[in-house]
């Protein structure tokens, strides 16, 4: 893939997707951080589910820290590794306020130095609430960068370099919610659909052809 065809792919999905930004539903960038520090193998409907609740009552670093862990827990358990969230949630609200005045840090260092927070939340919190020209891989990203070879690798390490290198400038503060997007919707994980897809041209992707076909048929009238 050359640059090119790389720069037409994020113009489209630009058009297609003209207000890109995360799903996790948020009113802070406090809110932000506890939302994705949850979102960990778990999806975003889940998480919004449990913080519309938990930030009714608490949505500070001072009000979570006062639940507690049992009290915390009773706002998150239906979210995957909950217990292990909760210890994390707390521990990060303490440091936050011991450290950083309650406020989240906008550094890589300050921010994985958090409990439960590594590279990849570090990279959401400073691309969605600091704007920075970062790029978080999550499954959807490693998927599409490997199968439209827009960023192989075997590693989530190596993919991210990839994309730092190759994703055309004028697309870097989108391109994370852009493809995002595109894999929850469009480039699936086990059934892409490629006839609704508006880079399936410039895609490499050797299945593809069949999806297509496969899409179509059952879009038709039997």
């Amino acid at each position: 893939m050359n640059a090119k065809q790389r720069f037409e792919i994020f113009q489209r999905l630009s058009i297609a997707i003209p207000n890109p930004s995360t799903e996790l539903r948020h009113n802070s960038t406090f809110e932000l951080l506890i939302a994705v520090i949850l979102s960990a193998q778990a999806t975003d409907k889940s998480v919004n589910l449990a913080t519309e609740k938990l930030y009714a009552v608490a949505n500070t670093p001072e009000s979570i820290l006062a639940l507690g862990i049992i009290g915390l827990e009773q706002f998150i358990k239906t979210i995957g590794l909950y217990h292990a969230k909760a210890k994390n949630v707390l521990a990060t609200c303490q440091m936050l306020i011991t450290q950083h005045q309650s406020q989240v840090p906008n550094t890589r260092i300050a921010l994985e130095a958090l409990p439960g927070v590594g590279r990849k939340t570090a990279n959401v919190m400073l691309n969605t609430a600091f704007g920075e020209p970062t790029i978080a891989v999550d499954t959807h990203l490693f998927r599409l960068g490997n199968r439209i070879k827009l960023a192989t690798g075997k590693t989530v390490l190596e993919v991210e370099m990839k994309y730092l290198k190759t994703i055309p400038p004028e697309f870097m503060r989108d391109a994370h919610h852009l493809l995002i997007l595109h894999g929850r919707y469009i480039c699936t994980a086990r059934k892409p659909k490629c006839a609704e897809c508006c880079i399936e041209d410039l895609c490499e992707y050797k299945a593809k052809e069949y999806n297509a076909i496969q899409s179509n048929t059952a879009a038709s009238p039997q």
